[in-house]
């Protein structure tokens, strides 16, 4: 979205209300945990209203924070924690609970472009934009991604 000196952007508040559940369900996938996505998006928020005169394409502006925003709170609870916190079980077909537990096994970066290729259905070079790496380096995540899952799932 371009805009011209005289037009101020987005607005925060609809911006908010029309993006709130994609960003939710994008900080949910990375992370597992209704309330660490809660505070994500909240924190992105929050954190967008000081400079927010500055985003022009909301929407990539926003995913981007809420990918790092997740991952910087991952990092501080796992320096806290000796250990990944225990996942509630959940009643899915046993199919699906292990690919979740897969998915979960991934490093970081792996499951980043996995849950952004293909549930945000998000072509692997605007994954790179969004997690700020190369598009040669997210394709050769995305590869090693599904490799493990191919032999893990098998």
């Amino acid at each position: 979205m371009t805009t011209s000196a005289q037009d101020p952007g987005p607005d925060l508040e609809e911006t908010y209300r029309q993006h709130r559940l994609t960003l939710l369900r994008l900080a949910y996938l990375m992370c597992g945990s209704h309330d660490a996505s809660e505070d994500a998006v909240q924190a992105v928020f929050a954190s967008a209203h000081e400079r927010w005169d500055q985003v022009r394409d909301p929407l990539p502006y926003l995913k981007r924070a809420v990918v790092n925003q997740v991952k910087d709170g991952q990092r501080r609870r796992f320096r806290l924690l000796a250990r990944p916190p225990e996942r509630p079980a959940v009643d899915l077909p046993p199919e699906i609970d292990e690919t979740w537990a897969e998915l979960a096994r991934l490093s970081w970066t792996q499951r980043a472009v996995v849950v952004l290729h293909y549930y945000e259905d998000l072509p692997l070079t605007e994954v790179a934009a969004v997690l700020g790496r190369p598009a040669a380096t997210v394709r050769s995540d995305h590869r090693r991604a599904l490799d493990h899952l191919r032999r893990a799932l098998s």
